[in-house]
């Protein structure tokens, strides 16, 4: 079956929430799914806590930043005021970061170099804290955009376990924008069955519905629940 086109949601915080939820409510029936079976990251890069407080109260507990020093601005104070906050990076990191993103990170989607995975490796055993790591793929070969080339993602994943130590959990992959996403989130989650990878961080708020055919096990979505920035 085709996959459908992609979804198009506009959000307004917690209208936005519950238009996001029934999508993905949707997706899931449609695909035999439960809908345990994929969490929604509420991605709330750019926004102060005013706009994000409302989705908290709404019910929404996971929450995706692509920044460690913007996420460090503000969630210490989102998360003692609302107990129960997962907090994920979705974006890049820098070695020099590692530190900070172990300490406030439930997940970190990014990791994408050795000198990322050395950095990480040494902060999990210093903290005692084990974050939920993704490799992050990089399936259209972009030159500017970060991410392992789809030929060597056995090798680097193999290295993260043997040379480091990680635990890698999943794969995370962002489409090129003006590709269609079926065939991107495809070839990710035959990257992770092959490598005995549970978790797949793909869809965003334009083909969320799509990557939950896939098999998506979260789903980044900003601008379906915040609106545009």
């Amino acid at each position: 079956m085709p996959p459908e086109p992609r979804t198009e949601l506009t959000g307004d915080s917690p209208s936005g929430l519950a238009a996001v939820e029934a999508e993905i409510a949707r997706a899931c029936k449609d695909t035999k799914r439960e809908r345990s079976s994929v969490k929604l990251i509420a991605v709330s890069k750019t926004f102060e806590a005013d706009a994000i407080s409302p989705v908290i109260t709404a019910g929404q507990r996971v929450f995706g930043e692509n920044r460690v020093q913007e996420a460090k601005a503000k969630w210490p104070a989102l998360i003692a005021a609302h107990p129960g906050i997962e907090l994920h990076l979705i974006g890049p990191l820098q070695s020099n970061k590692a530190k900070e993103a172990v300490t406030l990170f439930d997940a970190i989607h990014s990791v994408d170099r050795p000198s990322i995975c050395e950095a990480l490796a040494k902060e999990i055993v210093k903290q005692d804290r084990k974050p939920l790591l993704f490799v992050q793929l990089n399936t259209g070969e972009e030159p500017q955009k970060a991410g392992i080339p789809p030929q060597d993602a056995d090798a680097f994943i193999a290295s993260c376990r043997d040379s480091y130590g990680l635990q890698i959990s999943g794969l995370m992959c962002i489409p090129p924008v003006d590709d269609a996403p079926a065939p991107h989130f495809a070839l990710t989650a035959k990257i992770a069955a092959r490598n005995n990878l549970k978790l797949l961080s793909m869809g965003m708020s334009a083909d969320f519905a799509i990557a939950i055919q896939f098999g998506a096990t979260h789903i980044r979505v900003g601008s379906a629940i915040f609106g545009h920035r």
